[in-house]
């Protein structure tokens, strides 16, 4: 048997954003693990959530809770101590900042390992095709090396075309369906931009168009005009929350309303959070579907809550004008001149309105549904059947330990997934808490493996 699995193993991770990082650092931290080829077409460490570099754009976990390492509670705010950000400044810091942590860390590692242990590669991973004793990766830009296993860690996929939407209109420059990768430089100066969406992504944007293109009005639209609630900038503590046995989504929000009747509700959601996961994964199907069609939304607007300094930003916004929210439907959007004409109807009424916008924005949040995926590297293993939908179409199906499951039903053996897009199994699985224990599983089953297939 090899002294080190570095020898004989190479473990490719496709993406290196948080989750992939986390995956490959928690492999590197094993003296004698195994090789690991980290993928990525954009940037290290930094992914789409942490690539951006606007002051404005915060992170919406305090710092203290943002540390890579659970066992290690204070590695970022320590780690922000060496830059010479005091804690109580510390409280919500820039994403930007948040990304300069992750590089750092993967500089650490690089220096750290042996020669040849950590290999980044710079390009984009188009093909995975199981042979020998493991996977073929294939490159964008046709180089291709073996893998005895492989972690894919894709982050969030695009948002699809929102209703009224069609492929035509897509094609327009007005329309912009993905708003991390949009280059606004060629909007007017002035106009309204639809942005349809009222979540974190439209705050996110409200924020960098404002900016950008002060002159531009946006009116934000969703089915309810919900938007993310703010954190309290000191407090208050987690209240203990605990599942009941049996507990249905409709008894659960009956008991939150409870409770917020004496306490805080970001205490009892803070609360609840540490038991999110379980509780997803005891609910039937039925019991997911009817938490995703009825309270999903109300969902997501108090657990993803905004940093104070950003919610007071968007109400100013709001009062001056440069943004309004609405509730309604949009039933078309079609090109007109240089822009777009936006047919919708707000909530509770009957007769729709049209609006001239220079722009559309798609806002609507990651898109999971696997037959509306054009990334080719996960179009081809859908095909090859090697990984399938999950039941509720928020992304991959996987196991507990985060293994991909087929289309036949069964685990493929060195196959993982981490990350947003294991959502239909865990459900909370989009933020660092949550994501870097998941990755330190996944690191940990993979050494497990490895391990056993090197003793037989």
């Amino acid at each position: 048997m090899p002294s080190r699995l570095s020898d004989e193993l190479t473990v490719a991770i496709v993406g290196a954003g948080f989750s992939g990082l986390l995956t490959a650092l928690n492999l590197l931290r094993e003296r004698e693990g195994p090789r690991v080829r980290l993928i990525e077409r954009r940037s290290f460490g930094r992914g789409a959530a942490y690539a951006t570099r606007s002051q404005e754009h915060l992170l919406n976990v305090r710092a203290a809770n943002m540390s890579a390492f659970p066992e290690r509670p204070r590695h970022f705010t320590d780690w922000l101590a060496t830059q010479g950000q005091v804690e109580e400044d510390a409280t919500f810091v820039t994403r930007a900042r948040y990304g300069g942590y992750l590089q750092a860390m993967l500089r650490e590692a690089a220096e750290a390992s042996e020669a040849g242990r950590l290999i980044l590669e710079s390009d984009a991973a188009v093909e995975l095709r199981p042979g020998g004793r493991g996977w073929t990766v294939t490159l964008a830009m046709g180089r291709s090396f073996p893998a005895d296993a492989a972690v894919l860690a894709v982050g969030n996929l695009p948002p699809h075309l929102p209703p009224g939407v069609d492929a035509a209109t897509a094609e327009s420059p007005a329309y912009f369906g993905d708003p991390w990768s949009a280059d606004f430089s060629a909007l007017p100066e002035e106009g309204c931009v639809v942005v349809i969406g009222t979540g974190l992504t439209m705050v996110d944007l409200a924020l960098r168009l404002t900016l950008e293109r002060p002159g531009l009005t946006m009116l934000a639209l969703s089915r309810r005009g919900l938007q993310p609630r703010r954190h309290l900038a000191h407090g208050p503590a987690p209240e203990p929350f605990a599942p009941e046995p049996g507990e249905t989504p409709l008894s659960l929000l009956r008991r939150l309303r409870a409770g917020a009747d004496v306490t805080d509700w970001r205490a009892l959601i803070d609360g609840l959070r540490p038991h999110v996961q379980a509780v997803w994964r005891s609910w039937s199907l039925e019991a997911r579907g009817r938490f995703l069609r009825h309270l999903r939304p109300w969902w997501d607007i108090h657990r993803h809550r905004l940093a104070p300094a950003v919610a007071s930003k968007l109400d100013h916004l709001s009062g001056s004008g440069a943004l309004a929210i609405a509730a309604g439907r949009i039933a078309s959007v079609r090109a007109e001149g240089g822009g777009l004409q936006v047919v919708w109807t707000p909530r509770g009424a009957r007769e729709p309105q049209a609006l001239a916008a220079v722009g559309v924005v798609n806002c609507t949040g990651p898109n999971g549904d696997l037959t509306r995926v054009a990334d080719p590297l996960l179009a081809g293993l859908v095909g090859q059947g090697l990984v399938r939908a999950d039941a509720c179409r928020l992304g991959l199906d996987v196991g507990a330990d985060g293994r991909l499951i087929g289309r036949d039903g069964v685990s493929e053996l060195d196959l993982y997934a981490v990350g947003p897009i294991t959502r239909g199994a865990f459900w909370e699985i989009t933020s660092v808490p949550d994501i870097r224990i998941q990755a330190a599983q996944c690191a940990a089953a993979i050494l497990e493996r490895a391990r056993a297939r090197l003793a037989s």
